[in-house]
């Protein structure tokens, strides 16, 4: 197991029964603004405080919005794990490219992305979507296929004990791109969030969690606090 716990802070790493799996794809699905990003920076940052090196890519934020969100979460260290080289932070800024857009290519062939211990993509619906050579075979009904082609390279990877992080918003890709993903992760959550009041309260659902240690809860509350980071608010156990 990959811990990811920040003693004394919050209770994240006991709800997983200790981390993550080490040698695992952990698929994260939630809708605009359901805290996959969130989820993802607190494993990012546990993993780092552990002593493990991560690999985190964002689609939507640049370094300097990185750290302040970092820091309004609590998680102050942040620019001690970039400058020590345990946190390898890069922005996939898709708005720049022009022409044919070999996004997964170049991804996979950057091999100082995947020598950390953990790899997350945070969204990575964003760059299958704007992915020249994945797109045309989604648009030629061969979207299948063309997650099964990016699946193998990660079971490569999984191969050699990294975990994989994929946050993705599952209203932007068809079912036939996106069920793959969910029938081989080995960790499956789905994020859902329901509006109480002038409150909005979010939860996950463990739909898997194989390679475990402990038993994991079938649904986590949870809530995002600034100055905090990611709460956990209620567990259910199975």
């Amino acid at each position: 197991m990959y811990s990811v716990d920040l003693e004394n802070i919050d209770r994240v790493n006991e709800h997983l029964g200790g981390g993550l799996p080490e040698g695992a794809i952990v698929l994260i699905e939630g809708n605009y603004g359901a805290g996959k990003s969130a989820l993802t920076q607190r494993f990012a940052y546990g993993l780092c405080e552990a002593g493990y090196r991560v690999t985190l890519i964002s689609t939507e934020l640049r370094v300097t919005r990185f750290l302040t969100q970092m820091h309004s979460l609590g998680y102050k260290k942040i620019e001690t794990h970039l400058l020590n080289e345990d946190l390898l932070f890069l922005h996939a800024d898709l708005g720049k490219f022009k022409g044919k857009r070999e996004l997964l290519k170049r991804m996979t062939q950057s091999k100082i992305i995947w020598k950390p211990d953990v790899i997350a993509i945070d969204t990575f619906d964003a760059i299958l979507r704007n992915d020249a050579t994945f797109d045309s075979l989604v648009r030629q009904d061969q979207g299948r296929d063309a997650a099964l082609s990016i699946i193998s390279y990660f079971r490569d990877m999984i191969g050699k004990g990294k975990t994989i992080i994929l946050t993705v918003d599952p209203t932007n890709l068809s079912e036939d791109v996106i069920n793959p993903f969910r029938s081989v992760a080995d960790v499956y959550f789905d994020i859902e969030m329901m509006e109480v009041g002038s409150e909005i309260r979010r939860s996950i659902n463990v739909n898997r969690f194989a390679g475990g240690g402990e038993q994991v809860g079938c649904k986590i509350g949870f809530s995002v606090r600034a100055g905090v980071g990611i709460v956990v608010e209620a567990r259910s156990v199975v």
